[in-house]
């Protein structure tokens, strides 16, 4: 319950709200049951002695947890009893413990928005256009993807040429950590090594053992051979070269539902036509935006910018893991510190809260309105696209969070569907 407020600053304020005694007690009655077996108390069988017992003899050491988990419960009330939306709460601090429990926080509320303008945006759209060299260019990554790996022992190694060999480095005639490997496999002119490796591999034949001299980028991730120059030891096992199939109505009939190739380059154009007008769509929306954006005015607190780059990096850590990496490890090898990670989504993260703001208030001015309707497709299309359980999905996710959502939506299709699309410069189109 909230007992009084203060605005402190703009979007800030201190609050004082309090928690029961009773409620107190009852969270030190549940962590003093997990935790009793701890405390060795002469006279009592372990496990038994009394709460009131073992804190006299060790002092409040059921409180701390009690009072944290009041603490959460207290102030998610005060937040539902607030009036504002609060988006943040902090310096949280305990006044008192006699008759209730008094606690002060600060709390960040979300600020005022105003925005204008934001029907009739003018904004160019590229025309989308398929050229015969994109199906064929086109065509020939499918021939590529469907290349077969064969052995090479009459000529030497060549850029495209796949290699297994052995190789370690050297800098400076001593070994350096991670620079060694065996029967390891890398397609010359894939990029993959530090510059020079590759080429210097060209023109070396299998069983052949040489040296490849090459210098570390200045920016290179380990600062200890950043700039330096090393010898890789290497030598050849394997050399293999991709062969292609013949582009005829063979190969049509292999990769596609169709029987000749021009029917299958047809639909490759037809395929490529649907991308480029999608792309063509998703630019013009991103100008769109860009330019709702700077309609927005605001005067947004730091902390919804903090808490957007917390949820990018958290979003970020776990493709990085469905990738088999940690966090940690990525930033080992980057070089960079958490702090430095959150600077670059920092610009990220603004662009998102801003566009949120903007079209929650042009839901709000526009009196969008949502639908049980809407409600249960968005559930659906959830469900669906996760491969999710609809019953799941519905206990995951809350249905007042997803009417924002959907509100936000049809916010973005108020602004898009008032647009002028003019066609785009020459320029901008390439």
């Amino acid at each position: 319950m909230i007992n009084n407020k203060t605005k402190t600053d703009n979007n800030t304020y201190e609050v004082e709200f309090t928690a029961s005694a009773e409620l107190l007690n009852a969270e030190k009655k549940r962590v003093y049951l997990k935790e009793v077996r701890k405390y060795n108390v002469p006279g009592f069988r372990k496990g038994k002695a009394p709460l009131s017992v073992i804190e006299k003899m060790y002092g409040p050491v059921f409180t701390q947890e009690a009072i944290e988990t009041v603490y959460q419960k207290a102030v998610d009330e005060a937040i539902a009893e607030f009036g504002e939306e609060v988006v943040d709460a902090n310096s949280a601090e305990l006044v008192s413990m006699e008759d209730e429990v008094v606690f002060k926080a600060k709390f960040v509320v979300k600020p005022e928005v105003r925005i204008e303008g934001y029907k009739g945006l003018t904004v160019e759209k590229a025309e989308a256009v398929v050229t015969d060299e994109d199906v064929e260019h086109e065509l020939g990554h499918v021939q590529q993807r469907n290349g077969r790996s064969v052995n090479v022992d009459d000529r030497p190694a060549q850029l495209e040429d796949s290699v297994v060999f052995d190789y370690e480095g050297f800098c400076d005639g001593v070994p350096f950590e991670g620079g060694k490997a065996e029967k390891y496999t890398l397609k010359l002119g894939s990029g993959q090594f530090i510059p020079g490796f590759e080429e210097g591999m060209v023109g070396h034949e299998i069983g052949e053992e040489f040296d490849v001299n090459v210098t570390f980028p200045e920016e290179y991730h380990a600062e200890e051979l950043a700039g330096k120059p090393a010898v890789f030891k290497v030598k050849i096992h394997e050399i293999k070269k991709t062969e292609l199939p013949v582009l005829d109505d063979e190969f049509a009939k292999d990769v596609s539902e169709f029987d000749t190739l021009d029917e299958y380059k047809e639909d490759l154009r037809k395929e490529l036509l649907r991308k480029a007008e999608e792309k063509a769509k998703d630019d013009a929306d991103n100008k769109l935006i860009d330019q709702l954006i700077d309609l927005v005015e605001a005067d947004i607190p730091e902390v919804m910018y903090d808490h957007k780059v917390t949820e990018n990096i958290n979003d970020f850590s776990y493709n990085l893991q469905m990738q088999g990496m940690n966090i940690d490890t990525y930033l080992n090898y980057t070089g960079l510190d958490m702090e430095a990670l959150r600077g670059q989504f920092r610009d990220k993260a603004i662009h998102q809260v801003k566009l949120r703001l903007a079209l929650e208030k042009i839901a709000e001015q526009e009196g969008i309105e949502v639908s049980d309707e809407d409600i249960e497709k968005s559930y659906e299309d959830l469900a669906k696209n996760y491969g999710v359980e609809l019953d799941r999905v519905k206990e995951i996710v809350p249905a007042d969070g997803l009417k924002k959502d959907v509100a936000v939506e049809k916010a973005v299709d108020v602004v898009r569907d008032s647009a002028n699309y003019v066609p785009a410069k020459a320029d901008d189109a390439e």
